[in-house]
């Protein structure tokens, strides 16, 4: 049986590297997308609840920058455990594999009991300063305060589902993401019209789709179908794993934090403009998600097989992942966010009928859009980063987009623009860092081949 389950590993460091690069990353791009249908499938019914489907739109929408923060902490542990974890295996060492894994999960709950306390002790002030106005905070405490119930839900399914992905097992981890957003897709709209609960539902809805999905999570990890299991034998926490799990974790934590963190500084400014703008930027975020969230997917699936490989010395085929990585991600995320700046108005008719938003953004959808259409190149060098262990430089590049650049540029740029500039800002932090990333990866990427990877 051990040999059966260990064959999906070998065949990340034998099989033909595109084959295999499509075959990991696919079901991990159905997954985001399907995933992706949590936070956009809620926003499209609640757009169109009548009457306050406006209102009740911007309320969720602040409730992201939340949600984003709270959900960031799993990266530490899927972003950073899981590629330790490939490297582990590449390198054949299955012991130490399992106890990042074992480390990780007692992490995870720890995350879970801290955010949803403390997320629950200060909710209203959050709220407030990520934008929520005396029109909208209603609407927005009622989606989070029940949104808080199912963090565990929350951290399992996301922080573990990568290990799954780590052992050559994508099929799996998509069948967890696409078991909780089907269950979300056929609940909302019963919780939201058929029960009459507006806001309400659509956090109901979520929780229990969550929990679906981490359930599904730890029932594999636990069964013998799995070449990687949790152990309680591997759940003492070590000191040494922690911090490796941390330092490398880092980074995609930062990257998800500060879609968080942008999230703060742009609604906060734009809720002095008005509420409409604020409804705007939940549409626009939205409409990124369509662009970020599957090239997010497709670095799921590769970052395994880069891993792996470099854990096992093999330099060429690590050349030949990024290769088709870099050409996948940015083609794909460039032909996307094209067609959004040509058809703004296709974009916003997804999410609402009200036509003063509907004119907000199509106006402002070329000023907050057009820079991310590189933003492929990014994450691809980003996320190769990360695969290769390089925790400081994946952490640089993640704090130079949104934290160095772009929350300087909200507050710069509507001084020169009025309230564009506040849209602007993304686009220029997004084309600006991509541009930066590439000339690092440029530099560095060789030197790190050179070095081979880290000790057992």
């Amino acid at each position: 049986m051990a040999a059966d389950v260990n064959a999906y590993e070998n065949r990340l460091g034998t099989d033909r590297m595109l084959p295999l690069v499509f075959r990991m990353a696919l079901p991990s791009v159905a997954a985001q997308v399907v995933n992706l249908l949590y936070n956009i499938v809620d926003r499209i019914f609640i757009g169109r609840i009548p009457d306050i489907g406006t209102d009740a739109l911007a309320g969720v929408g602040v409730t992201g920058s939340v949600i984003i923060l709270i959900s960031a902490f799993s990266m530490i542990v899927g972003g950073g455990g899981a590629p330790l974890a490939s490297i582990a295996l590449g390198q054949g060492n299955r012991e130490r594999a399992g106890r990042i894994l074992g480390n990780g999960f007692i992490i995870l709950l720890a995350f879970a009991a801290a955010t949803a306390g403390l997320t629950y002790l200060f909710m209203e002030p959050l709220l407030l300063l990520t934008g929520a106005s005396a029109n909208t905070i209603g609407y927005a405490t009622d989606y989070l305060r029940i949104y808080l119930t199912g963090t565990v839900f929350v951290q399992i399914s996301t922080g573990l589902n990568s290990f799954i992905s780590a052992q050559g097992r994508p099929g799996i981890a998509m069948l967890s993401t696409f078991i909780g957003a089907i269950t979300n897709l056929i609940l909302d709209p019963v919780f939201i019209f058929g029960f009459g609960m507006g806001v309400k539902g659509a956090a109901l809805a979520t929780v229990i789709s969550q929990a679906l999905s981490a359930f599904w999570v730890l029932h594999f990890l636990f069964s013998g179908k799995a070449s990687l299991r949790l152990d309680s034998s591997h759940m003492k926490l070590e000191k040494r794993i922690i911090f490796q799990i941390f330092s490398l974790g880092i980074a995609p934590f930062v990257m998800a934090c500060t879609e968080s963190i942008v999230g703060f500084v742009l609604n906060g400014s734009l809720k002095h403009y008005g509420d409409i703008y604020v409804s705007t930027l939940t549409v626009l975020q939205s409409a990124m998600m369509f662009g970020s969230v599957p090239i997010t997917g497709f670095a799921q699936g590769f970052i395994p097989v880069i891993s792996y490989n470099f854990g096992k010395g093999l330099k060429d085929r690590v050349r030949q992942c990024f290769r088709i990585a870099v050409a996948t991600m940015f083609s794909f995320n460039f032909v996307l966010m094209f067609l959004m700046v040509l058809f703004p108005g296709t974009v916003a008719s997804f999410f609402t009928e009200d036509p003063v938003l509907v004119a907000h953004v199509k106006e402002m959808a070329p000023w907050f859009l057009t820079g991310s259409m590189i933003f492929g190149l990014q994450r691809a060098c980003q996320n190769t980063f990360i695969a290769l262990g390089q925790a400081r430089i994946s952490l640089f590049i993640a704090l130079l987009r949104k934290i160095f650049l772009l929350v300087p540029l909200a507050f710069a740029l509507p001084r020169i623009f009025g309230v564009k500039g506040i849209y602007l800002a993304e686009s220029v932090a997004d084309a600006t860092a991509a541009i930066c990333c590439i000339i690092i990866f440029t530099i560095v990427f060789p030197q790190i081949l050179a070095k081979g990877s880290m000790k057992k």
